[in-house]
């Protein structure tokens, strides 16, 4: 297992993810209306992009089994998000693409704190960061507050209803 670019073959497999209604319907993005299109076009612009770094999760034969993510990066933080294909879940990739996209932006960035968000009927996300022993913070009373409510990526019942973990240097 590695992390590696993403590349145009890697388009099926991810479309198949966001076509999975047991992957997709506890995000907070419509990815069930994405086409194979929308894929590929996320994949070329990944390729250029300095505020967002998206990888492919994938196995030891080379086959594309989800994406993680560094979303927008600045000097300081990044937010940090993941999905693996159905068949991939509970095989150690994502603890694995997890940990190595930690290390890439505390060591390859210097960025000072990773965060993200999981929406609280997404039980399968939350126990996996739990059993990971990740912390969940109070979002009320983060510095994070401010970072996030000035990207305006999350409504404000977003923001105080989702539970957020924090990892610092």
């Amino acid at each position: 297992m590695k992390l590696r670019r993403l590349e145009l073959d890697d388009a099926p497999f991810m479309l198949e993810w966001m076509h999975e209604k047991s992957i997709i319907y506890e995000l907070k993005n419509d990815f069930y209306n994405k086409t194979l299109d929308d894929c590929r076009n996320f994949i070329r612009t990944s390729w250029n992009e300095t505020n967002n770094l998206n990888l492919a999760i994938v196995d030891n034969n080379n086959i594309y089994m989800g994406t993680v993510s560094l979303k927008n990066i600045t000097l300081i933080s990044a937010e940090f998000a993941i999905v693996i294909r159905k068949i991939a879940m509970g095989s150690g990739l994502s603890k694995y693409a997890m940990q190595e996209i930690i290390r890439i932006g505390f060591e390859k960035f210097k960025l000072k704190k990773i965060y993200w968000c999981v929406r609280t009927e997404n039980k399968r996300a939350l126990k996996f960061y739990d059993k990971n022993e990740y912390q969940r913070i109070n979002i009320c009373n983060s510095e994070l507050l401010n970072i996030i409510l000035s990207m305006k990526n999350y409504t404000e019942e977003q923001i105080f209803n989702y539970i957020w973990y924090e990892i610092k240097v």
